[in-house]
């Protein structure tokens, strides 16, 4: 069975919209798209270095492998090699939209159910980058097993976040943790089940 592994890049204020650049997302009027590389640095690298390392497979929500087929397969230089390997990689897109999936070695999944079935399934673990859309419903489906959240140190005050409507109460259990030089906060958390309730008080208040 494969396992699901996200990597999401947040302000602190949990907008996970158009770090990459202008023009990215403008969804909802966002105007703050390209918000990360002035903020980036060397640690950032290395994880993404991490979560990328082959074998993997992409699950995608229809926006976010929109904005990647639009660059990745045509990037020179440096980045090449990158947009390569995401090219070779397979993609699992979850849409509901039946329009033609243009880049290479890009699969349709229709539901969540769908998203269910594949993870059943041998092959490399999916990995989720950006895809706000998708982390409510996963989430309530149980179906991630590893969420890395790196958290810079900028607020946006308005964009798609990465708990979005429909997320379920849940208790995350941090498994590693780091401050990059510049100030970002890497912290990996898995799933614990439903979140408790309590109080500091030692006993039940009184009515």
């Amino acid at each position: 069975m494969r396992r699901i592994n996200a990597g999401v890049f947040m302000s602190l204020d949990g907008v996970m919209q158009a770090p990459g650049g202008p023009g990215e997302d403008d969804d909802g009027g966002f105007t703050m798209g390209g918000w990360l590389p002035p903020i980036g640095d060397e640690g950032i690298f290395e994880t993404v270095g991490a979560l990328f390392t082959p074998p993997y497979a992409l699950l995608l929500g229809r926006k976010t492998y929109d904005i990647f087929a639009g660059h990745w397969p045509f990037v020179e230089g440096e980045e090449a090699a990158f947009g390569q390997a995401l090219t070779a990689a397979d993609k699992y897109v979850v849409t509901s939209r039946t329009d033609p999936l243009p880049w290479a070695n890009s699969h349709r999944l229709a539901s969540i159910d769908a998203v269910a079935a594949l993870k059943h399934t041998d092959g490399p673990d999916l990995l989720i980058q950006g895809s706000s859309t998708l982390y409510p419903a996963l989430l309530a489906a149980g179906l991630i097993d590893r969420l890395t959240i790196m958290t810079f140190p900028v607020v946006l005050g308005h964009g798609k976040r990465l708990f979005g409507t429909g997320t379920p109460p849940l208790a995350m259990r941090m498994v590693e943790h780091r401050v990059t030089p510049r100030g970002t906060v890497v912290a990996t958390y898995e799933p614990e089940g439903p979140a408790q309730t309590g109080h500091f008080l030692g006993h039940e208040p009184k009515e």
